[in-house]
């Protein structure tokens, strides 16, 4: 079948459903009751199954219409996306954008890189929001969303690019160093007094651990001092509260100013990987495009502090 074929019937189809009958159908596409009626008929005639039960009530969608009225949602929302683009003046990016990044490495890392598009996109209207939830970039209606972590599987209608992996290096402060001694081996390190990062569940992250050329280990440390807030536990590590491992990206200021310095820099190991996520229906928006592009040339996770 050509396929243009499979395109007929479904905007009828989908309209029928939102209306709940052939006649209110009819009614929003001015159209005879008749000829809505027909063409569900020829749709359900070319599928060989039945999208409807019909009773002299209401008609009610079957286990197999409504699997299909999704995937018809799914694809006229597509070609309407489509025409909003070939529509737009010069494909410039224009409009209310809703992007959300992590709280402390989107403020650090990102939000400069925003306010460069939005400077040069002066019709964007930009609405940013932080947050550590892994957010449902669909349901909760964002245009784009940086993640750090997350599922290794993605949703059908969610577009995602990954952009490296973040690095983990174990730091302290010279003044923590100075009292406590620096550990030259890993039985050393589980020796000191450590920062880490808490979790919204209570516990706290564990350490990362190189293991040769075998898997990472995750190790479970007994912490002094458990901080749930990135920003604050650098800030912790700064005030020589112990040793912890960050990741680059969040150090990188005060490794380079030597607040911090790296301890067994040859357990330094890869961390969470980093996404960009958006909504596949809006991937061909200007102003979602120009986003993509703009953070995937952009943004990195893995910063060498020694640069």
């Amino acid at each position: 079948m050509h396929s243009a074929e499979r395109l007929k019937g479904i905007d009828v189809f989908v309209a029928t459903v939102a209306a709940g009958s052939f006649t209110a159908a009819a009614d929003r596409l001015n159209l005879t009751g008749s000829a809505v009626g027909k063409s569900v008929a020829r749709l359900e005639a070319r599928l060989n199954t039945r999208l409807f039960e019909r009773t002299t009530r209401r008609l009610e969608l079957t286990d197999a219409g409504a699997a299909f009225h999704r995937i018809c949602v799914r694809v006229l929302e597509e070609l309407d996306s489509a025409e909003r683009v070939l529509a737009a003046d010069a494909a410039e990016p224009s409009g209310r954008l809703r992007v959300d990044l992590p709280a402390t490495f989107g403020r650090r890392k990102v939000m400069a890189l925003l306010v460069a598009l939005v400077n040069k996109h002066p019709r964007l209207q930009t609405h940013v929001s932080f947050t550590d939830r892994f957010v449902d970039v669909v349901d909760d209606g964002i245009d784009i969303a940086v993640r750090i972590g997350g599922a290794d599987t993605w949703p059908a209608n969610v577009g995602h690019r990954f952009l490296g992996k973040e690095r983990l290096i174990f730091c302290a402060s010279p003044g923590y160093l100075q009292r406590k001694g620096t550990p030259q081996t890993l039985p050393d390190l589980f020796g000191h007094d450590t920062v880490t990062y808490g979790r919204a569940d209570g516990t706290s992250s564990p350490w990362l651990i190189a293991s040769g050329h075998g898997p990472t280990e995750r190790r479970s440390v007994e912490s002094r001092v458990v901080v749930g807030h990135g920003e604050a536990q650098l800030d912790a590590v700064v005030a020589g509260l112990g040793v912890a491992q960050l990741a680059t990206w969040l150090a990188e200021d005060e490794l380079r100013a030597g607040r911090l310095v790296p301890v067994l820099p040859g357990l330094e190991v890869d961390g969470l990987p980093l996404h960009i996520v958006w909504p596949l229906s809006k991937q061909l928006l200007p102003k979602v495009d120009a986003v993509l592009n703009h953070l995937s040339a952009h943004l990195r996770v893995n910063n060498d502090p020694s640069t």
